[in-house]
């Protein structure tokens, strides 16, 4: 049977915390396999967290942060990143993505989320200037990006969860280098999505493509998911 890792701290009154295992279902029927699911809680990842994982075929960082363990999230992220597992991040975890990315291949040690951690030195994920808390909006997707490609269409429309912090832009060109890609963006040309290159699946999303699965639509970007998790 194949598993996902759902990293996050469940909370049944968190919408995201429904509607992701709804969503795993509706892909997985859609495609005609069996996938199964279990929670991992961030704090369970602060150590030992290759042996914890290891079992898992593609690992989901999901939202409500700030998480119980930041380092167990981040842990998390860094696995599927150096292991070349099936990775996706919405909300909490697409910010959680690019901070792990910073601080490990950039080396920008100090990179931090200003939610989490305001003083800090280097704000990576910082306040969004308007809440987009809950909104529906359209997202323009970059041309030769593998979202694209799933999506099969340049311009999408989903929706938030609760969120009020993103990708400071500052660094964004840095991460661009590195080989982290911006891979959709808002109607202000604000970055709202992310890939990885030279990774099977890596994504990130500051919506909630879950959200989806509550109206039982099988969602394009959870079903390729699913799909390269039963293929690897």
């Amino acid at each position: 049977m194949f598993t996902v890792g759902l990293i996050g701290d469940y909370d049944e009154e968190v919408v995201a915390h429904i509607a992701i295992p709804q969503a795993i279902q509706l892909a997985a029927d859609d495609i005609g396999t069996e996938i199964n699911y279990e929670w991992v809680p961030t704090s369970s990842l602060e150590q030992d967290f290759g042996q914890k994982l290891s079992k898992y075929q593609a690992l989901w960082v999901v939202p409500a942060s700030p998480y119980r363990s930041m380092k167990g999230a981040l842990n998390g992220i860094q696995y599927a990143r150096e292991h070349q597992i099936p990775f996706l991040g919405t909300c909490g975890g697409f910010q959680h993505m690019i901070i792990e990315f910073a601080r490990n291949v950039l080396g920008l040690t100090e990179a931090d989320h200003a939610e989490e951690n305001p003083s800090a030195s280097l704000i990576l994920v910082a306040p969004l200037l308007c809440s987009v808390s809950e909104q529906t909006q359209p997202f323009q997707l970059t041309s030769g990006s593998k979202v694209i490609d799933i999506y099969r269409e340049d311009e999408i429309i989903e929706q938030y969860g609760i969120c009020n912090y993103g990708l400071n832009s500052e660094f964004s060109p840095m991460l661009e280098r590195a080989g982290l890609r911006i891979a959709g963006v808002d109607l202000e040309g604000e970055v709202r999505i992310m890939e990885l290159d030279e990774h099977p699946f890596f994504i990130g999303t500051l919506f909630q493509p879950e959200r989806s699965a509550l109206k039982n639509i099988t969602h394009p970007l959870i079903k390729a998911f699913v799909r390269v998790a039963t293929q690897s």
